[in-house]
């Protein structure tokens, strides 16, 4: 149970960012850095880390703007699955969990990086932009996430289902904003419709 819970708030803190957390992740264990994180230990370590350092100072900054929030939106769609489940695979291997276990704690963990990236894109596209507060706010708990994750994983799990129930309660929010909105479309343009009853 504490491994997943571990896994669960490594993998939230990749619905937030793709390559902060898989940074943090290695710099924690700069002992053998990247060497149990699956895909990544295939990779020279010196490659890596300036890929993965170059790739967080772009996320850090371009997610103060309202374009390059547009573009991390699409990237951190595509890939926050993927990301999601290697962290949870890293971490569950960190934590000496049977190999039966692992693969599906990374399907897990992918599926509630989607998640939650799937609610940071409808309310991007409602309020058209996350405020600056909201992005500070993801920056930290990413990092915060991860740190947890090693540290203190039994607060770090509660923190990433606390995130989830958010999630989900938001993303019922937005849903019936977004249907009402097609209500209100709907009845204007019945509005100017004529009626063939008065021609």
């Amino acid at each position: 149970m504490i491994e997943l819970l571990a896994a669960l708030s490594a993998s939230a803190a990749a619905g937030m960012r793709i390559a902060l957390p898989l940074l943090v992740i290695g710099l924690l264990r700069i002992d053998s850095l990247w060497a149990s994180v699956p895909l990544l230990s295939q990779i020279n370590p010196s490659v890596l880390l300036g890929i993965l350092t170059t790739w967080s100072v772009f996320e850090l900054f371009a997610s103060k703007r309202l374009l390059g929030q547009r573009v991390l939106q699409v990237i951190q769609l595509l890939l926050s699955p993927l990301v999601g489940a290697i962290m949870g695979i890293a971490v569950a291997r960190f934590a000496d969990t049977p190999t039966a276990l692992i693969w599906i704690v990374g399907i897990i963990g992918g599926l509630l990086a989607l998640v939650l990236q799937l609610v940071q894109v409808g309310w991007f596209f409602r309020l058209r932009g996350l405020p600056l507060w909201v992005v500070f706010v993801q920056d930290v708990l990413c990092v915060a996430l991860v740190i947890l994750a090693f540290d203190a994983p039994q607060q770090g799990g509660i923190v990433a289902l606390l995130l989830l129930w958010l999630a989900i309660r938001s993303s019922k929010q937005w849903h019936e904003w977004y249907t009402e909105k097609n209500r209100t479309k709907k009845r204007r343009f019945r509005r100017h419709i004529p009626d063939e009853r008065t021609k």
